[in-house]
């Protein structure tokens, strides 16, 4: 039943989100956010934390690494599980032609991985955490726009990705 009703509105949402024509830079910010998603703005991040993110470098990158890291594994595991279509594989979409990394949608890795290294890095940075849940939340909303995931996949993913991040931060503490 829940299910079934999570399931009618990501299907409404994603008819809505196919079929709307967004302004150019909607479109340029949400396939730079997805390219942002795809790890060379984390890999980066880690390079700039180490070279200058003074005492709590190492702890703030082997964090973010522990939690990106298991981010992947819990991922690989859940995709071939639940065998979830992506919205574009079963509708196309107006202007996105991005091709996906797999064919599997629940839940989205992108979105875990970036609040999986967001909110590490934040419990180590607090001044960076607007920025970081920015890049975080244009990542995932991404997915949702260019027709790669539903919003439940989305949502898992940052779930997800959160708890990841958490759990890395008090073992590396």
């Amino acid at each position: 039943m829940v299910l079934e009703f999570i399931t009618a509105r990501d299907y409404n949402l994603m008819r809505r989100v196919h079929r709307w024509p967004a302004p150019r830079w909607i479109r340029v910010w949400m396939i730079c956010a997805t390219r942002g998603g795809d790890g060379w703005l984390w890999y980066a991040m880690g390079i700039i934390i180490l070279l200058f993110g003074g005492p709590a470098r190492f702890g703030a990158v082997a964090a973010a690494s522990l939690a990106a890291g298991l981010g992947i594994a819990v991922f690989i595991v859940l995709k071939k599980r639940a065998n979830r279509k992506r919205p574009c594989a079963i509708e196309p979409h107006c202007w996105s032609k991005l091709l996906p990394p797999d064919r599997f949608s629940f839940p989205s890795g992108h979105t875990i991985t970036a609040f999986a290294v967001a909110l590490s890095l934040s419990a180590f940075y607090p001044s960076l955490f607007a920025g970081l849940l920015f890049c975080a939340g244009s990542i995932a909303l991404s997915r949702i726009v260019l027709g790669m995931h539903f919003l439940s996949d989305v949502v898992a993913g940052a779930l997800i990705g959160s708890g990841l991040a958490y759990g890395a931060v008090w073992l590396i503490r």
